[in-house]
């Protein structure tokens, strides 16, 4: 069964895992991934008129600790979507420009690791629960 929370994006797949893993949101978790595909999400499918894939959206507790996420991950909180770009760095970079140019967000991070493997990190916090800073960093290298 698909949930769609916008045109383009299901519950289901903002909390895929692959670590066999438990990971349903609570239902401020779930506003949480509303906001997010509504203020970045699907304006950036829209915009670029191509399917967005979704590495690694939601995770419990029990998920992000399993991938080694940080305790106070966006990630935890619904609030934040990892991006696969699928190897081409054109289109990640094309995106990556699209959502600092045109999205309100929190974080805005252009990941990757020492095997080469690329993605976009974005987070959005919803006003009523705290502040967007607009934070930009262009080249994590991740552990």
């Amino acid at each position: 069964m698909n949930t769609p929370i916008s045109a383009h994006f299901s519950v289901e797949e903002l909390c895929a895992t692959s670590t066999g893993l438990q990971n349903k949101p609570n239902s401020q978790q779930l506003i949480n991934l509303v906001y997010l595909a509504e203020h970045v999400l699907e304006p950036l499918r829209v915009a670029m008129n191509q399917p967005i894939s979704i590495s690694s959206g939601f995770r419990s507790k029990e998920v992000n600790q399993k991938v080694g996420g940080v305790w106070n991950s966006q990630h935890a909180k619904g609030q934040a979507a990892d991006l696969n770009i699928g190897g081409d760095l054109e289109k990640g970079k094309k995106w990556f420009d699209w959502i600092k140019t045109h999205c309100e967000f929190d974080q805005l991070i252009w990941e990757h690791n020492a095997a080469g493997v690329y993605w976009i990190h974005v987070s959005y916090v919803y006003p009523d629960f705290g502040k967007n800073r607009k934070q930009v960093i262009d080249n994590l290298l991740k552990k």
